[in-house]
């Protein structure tokens, strides 16, 4: 069966059912149907407030860099997590929303797979309960109201040139990269160019996950900078005197979002930014009102460790004084054979020699994950191609690096496949073996900041940055960002800057093109590569396989 046939063979509980097992009760949500809900403000604080006293242990799910071969992470953190309800556990998830790029696009959904998903994965992957709508008509309206004041008289003289607000939309649509807008004469607006970026690595999705209330959230969109005067000063939209109509669309997505995975394990899926153009983490508020509620919690960062995990433990864990007990990171055999040389049509054919060379990714990533002070354990996600020896020979090499690996079959068994991997993560989180600390501290440079990335986690010998990222990097130091953490957008399909190069490459220049500043958020994004912040479409894109039939039933999503 397909992952949506098996979702929708499910018998899922009423949600009202799965939030009393963590002890919420009925006048703490708001339903979305019978199998959705949303916190109530009141409770979203009372859990905030909670964890100042009582708080789970964090277990973060991360990956080696991603291959077309696949690597599971969302199906091995949603199998985690029922295997740790197996052994006994009272856990809790905490996982990002799926953009409608993707699910229209290439990579398909992202409620996991199998046995190991959450559900109703169809309303999940597509509209859910509107918050990345929300957050589209949010940043839409910010630009509204930019192009508006310079319409009707522009009294904070902004430069249209300098216009650093993006539109966006939660598509992959390559025809908005680079557009021009207000070609309609006189009462059409002022001609500018204009970019879109996709809603989820928007500043506006940024801020809602990175926002604990909505007063902390209006000071965040305060504090944007839109672009810059004729006069070259600094225009934050709070001078727009408009913030409180942007936040009010944003007032119910703010709250995590209650849903259950295949095993009525309950899990909160709130916040979607991408982790190779954004931050790669699920909310703030989903995390803490999970750790409250959770005696371990299960969440998850986008793509490899060199992306979410690296963005996770530097930008997220920083600003939400959280950390992590434990860390795992997901490798298969077929995507290690791709990284050692193997054509993706021969990955079928057993090959443990190849295997073997493309581990040097995944030591690149087990060694990264030490720098942050944090244990791991490797989860092998199986694969019914897989031979026998090739996993045994993988868990060997594991242990030969002093990490333990574990046969991890979620997808083929639930929660049943998962509990030998679920006991050694609660027996790491209960030995309080880890000593967090972040990768590089506030104080040094943007640019140094910069550096550190590319050369200690992306193993590159020296950043060429071009002279105009030099130029920024130099305005936003004077205009005191320069203790902002780096969010990098690079592809996704390597650890460094050219998806070409698989496996371990290093002793290389890591090119920066370009720096923009994210002041609401908290952070400054530098571009590497041809890294976009607006996705295209494949050329037969999935899109071409999802239909509807007359009764609502969905299928090919998945």
């Amino acid at each position: 069966m397909t992952d949506i046939e098996i979702a929708q063979k499910n018998v899922m509980a009423p949600i009202s059912d799965i939030a009393k097992k963590i002890g919420i009760s009925e006048i703490d949500y708001d339903l979305y149907g019978q199998y959705k809900a949303k916190l109530t403000i009141p409770k979203m604080r009372q859990l905030q407030d909670k964890t100042l006293t009582q708080k789970g242990k964090l277990v973060l799910v991360t990956a080696i860099t991603p291959t077309p071969a696949g690597e599971g992470k969302s199906t091995v953190s949603i199998g985690l997590a029922d295997g740790m309800q197996e052994i006994g556990k009272k856990v809790v998830i905490a996982l990002r929303e799926p953009s409608l790029g993707p699910c229209f696009g290439v990579k398909g959904g992202a409620c996991g797979g199998g046995y190991a998903q959450i559900v109703p994965m169809e309303d999940i992957n597509l509209h859910f309960t509107g918050d990345i709508h929300a957050i589209s008509i949010a940043t839409n309206l910010i630009a509204s109201l930019i192009d508006n004041h310079i319409h009707q008289g522009n009294t904070l003289q902004i430069d249209p040139r300098t216009i650093s607000w993006k539109r966006c939309v939660d598509l992959n649509d390559r025809a908005l990269r680079q557009t021009i807008i207000g070609l309609g004469g006189s009462t059409e607006g002022v001609p500018r160019e204009q970019q879109f970026s996709i809603a989820v690595a928007s500043e506006i999705m940024a801020i809602v996950c990175l926002s604990k209330t909505i007063s902390e959230l209006k000071e965040k969109i305060d504090e944007i900078v839109v672009g810059y005067t004729y006069g070259k000063e600094m225009v934050r939209f709070k001078q727009l005197g408009c913030t409180g109509a942007v936040a009010a669309l944003l007032k119910d997505a703010i709250r995590p979002n209650l849903v259950q995975t295949l095993e009525k394990t309950p899990a909160f899926v709130h916040g979607g930014p991408f982790a190779n153009i954004a931050h790669g983490c699920n909310s703030i508020n989903a995390t803490l009102c999970a750790l409250a509620l959770g005696d371990y919690v299960v969440t998850e960062a986008g793509f490899a460790a060199d992306l979410g995990a690296e963005k996770f433990m530097d930008i997220k864990c920083r600003k939400a004084g959280i950390s992590p007990s434990a860390v795992v990171i997901v490798a298969t055999v077929r995507a290690l054979k791709m990284h050692g040389g193997v054509a993706k049509a021969d990955l079928s054919k057993p090959n443990t020699e190849a295997m073997l060379k493309g581990c040097e990714n995944l030591q690149v990533h087990i060694e990264n994950m030490k720098k942050f002070g944090v244990p791991a354990v490797v989860a092998v996600n199986r694969f019914v191609t897989d031979t026998a020896e090739e996993n045994q020979e993988l868990i060997k090499w594991c242990e030969k690096q002093g990490v333990k690996a574990v046969l991890c079959e979620g997808w083929e068994k639930g929660g049943k496949g998962t509990t030998e991997l679920a006991k050694i993560v609660c027996h790491i989180c209960d030995s309080n073996e880890a000593q967090f600390k972040t990768l590089y501290s506030n104080d040094i440079s943007l640019k140094e900041k910069i550096e550190t990335l590319a050369t200690q986690i992306y193993r590159a010998n020296r950043v060429e940055f071009s002279a105009g990222a030099l130029k920024k990097l130099s305005q936003y130091q004077e205009k005191g960002y320069g203790n902002l953490p780096v969010c990098m957008a690079k592809t996704q399909n390597s650890i460094s800057h050219d998806k070409s190069l698989l496996g371990a490459p290093k002793d290389y220049a890591f090119p920066v093109r370009d720096v923009q500043l994210y002041a609401g958020a908290g952070f400054v994004v530098a571009l590497s590569g041809d890294i976009m912040t607006m996705p295209g479409l494949p050329k037969v894109p999935a899109a071409m396989s999802i239909d509807v039939d007359d009764n609502g039933v969905i299928s090919g999503l998945f």
